[in-house]
């Protein structure tokens, strides 16, 4: 080949080359996906950061403020306008929340203002807070979390009909009870009567949340939805939850995965 020219790719050279990148491709590209964090470990981050927040907003706004959840049945007992005012939560149920204040900033001593301190929120597609969280009776127990025969106890929420909702610019009319966490002005966890000095746990589960819909429209029905665990087993094999001290409010993750 003379000093001026250059040798051409042939076609089988080319094909050749585009050939080795798809091979490198195809090796290359499950390290990729398995960078990408899962849903419960995104939903975990954002679960932890939404707790933390519940809490700064307590100490900076020197008031009480509860981070309240969506059950399954919240929108039980109500019909016509009141029902009308919350179906835009009903495809939120287990995975939403929302920040409330039972007080506003200039109450006078005595008085009482709700103020919503946030818009309703969503975990993550993928993970789901799981029923029996949900559960005001219930209480969680699975020997396999902890060893040495030691069980991991996680109570259900405390829940509260005390606040408007779904915001305080048009609540319904019917006192709807509301799944919560709440930290006072000083940061600490406020605990039900009987539960005082008792922790906060909140678990995680991977998986779908699949809501009945109007044919047409698609809207999300007053029905409870069916949660799907996927895997099955993930709530407390490889469990995820956030916990919540209860004298000083700060949060951690107790995680554990199944080798």
């Amino acid at each position: 080949m003379s000093g001026g020219r250059r040798r051409a790719f042939t076609l089988l050279e080319l094909l050749a080359v585009i050939a080795i990148m798809g091979i490198l491709a195809a090796i290359s590209l499950p390290a990729i996906r398995g960078l990408k964090p899962n849903a419960k470990v995104a939903a975990t981050r954002q679960l932890l950061d939404a707790v933390s927040r519940a809490r700064q907003l307590a100490i900076s706004q020197r008031t009480t403020v509860y981070m309240v959840f969506l059950s399954t049945n919240f929108f039980n007992g109500l019909s016509g306008a009141n029902l009308d005012r919350v179906r835009p939560l009903l495809d939120k149920q287990m995975i939403g929340y929302a920040y409330v204040s039972p007080r506003s900033v200039g109450d006078q001593p005595g008085a009482h203002t709700p103020r919503y301190l946030s818009s309703w929120k969503t975990l993550p597609q993928g993970a789901f807070i799981p029923l029996g969280k949900f559960d005001r009776g219930l209480t969680l127990t699975n020997t396999s979390l902890l060893p040495a025969g030691a069980s991991l106890f996680v109570p259900g929420f405390a829940y509260t009909n005390s606040l408007p909702f779904p915001s305080e610019a048009d609540p319904v009319t019917v006192p709807v009870w509301l799944p919560y966490i709440a930290f006072d002005a000083t940061g600490s966890l406020v605990r039900e009567p009987g539960k005082e000095g008792q922790p906060e746990l909140i678990p995680l589960s991977e998986g779908n949340i699949l809501f009945a819909r109007d044919r047409d429209s698609k809207a999300a029905q007053p029905l409870p939805p069916q949660a799907n665990e996927q895997p099955p087993g993930n709530t407390l094999e490889n469990y995820s939850m956030i916990y919540i001290e209860p004298l000083t409010g700060r949060a951690r993750v107790e995680s554990r995965k199944v080798q």
